[in-house]
């Protein structure tokens, strides 16, 4: 195999995870809980001392919103007037033990404040929480399927098209109460 001397050296990421985390008001603190990647490692790659592996470049990226081709990038774009995550780039928190899938739609920058996600509840499949922050409350639509919304043991079923506003700062649970796969969308807003 022929070379020819140059040497590719990878691209520095620093400046565009900089600039995408600020234009979202994320901390590193932020971005680092977001991501499932140490604090110092963001300041790292940040300050050009490291460069991510395709699994931290993945995590970033999702956390984001963004794909990993612009967070490579060595362009520094403006952030669009709309942007568009496919289903695929949405980050999911699987609960495969507990029989549920968490796809995150908020964004990142809103997280502690207002989140919003798709909730999928197989059969039998329950979202335990301890309770959040004092004073956050939940909002529960349920869209397909049959579920049972759990506040300090007094219980409430919903079927298809019922929202439950319930508080979030105490023990609570969502379960699937039905005989089929079942799907809401879930709110949390943290005071």
């Amino acid at each position: 195999m022929k070379t020819t001397g140059i040497v590719q050296t990878p691209p520095e990421v620093g400046a565009t995870l900089q600039k995408m985390r600020l234009a979202r008001g994320l901390t590193l603190d932020d971005l680092s809980r977001a991501a499932g990647v140490s604090k110092s490692m963001l300041s790292q790659i940040e300050r050009e001392k490291a460069n991510p592996t395709i699994a931290v470049a993945w995590r970033l990226a999702n956390a984001l919103g963004v794909s990993i081709a612009e967070l490579l990038s060595t362009e520094i774009r403006e952030l669009e007037a709309i942007h568009v995550l496919e289903a695929h780039e949405q980050p999911t928190l699987p609960g495969d033990h507990a029989g549920y899938l968490l796809r995150i739609l908020g964004p990142m920058d809103l997280a502690g404040k207002f989140e919003w996600y798709e909730l999928t509840l197989a059969v039998g499949g329950v979202l335990a929480s301890s309770p959040h922050d004092p004073g956050a409350a939940e909002h529960l639509t349920l869209l397909q399927g049959t579920m049972e919304v759990e506040v300090d043991g007094e219980k409430k079923k919903l079927k298809s098209g019922a929202t439950a506003r319930y508080p979030a700062d105490r023990k609570h649970s969502i379960r699937n109460a039905g005989k089929t796969e079942a799907r809401a969308l879930l709110v949390v807003i943290h005071r």
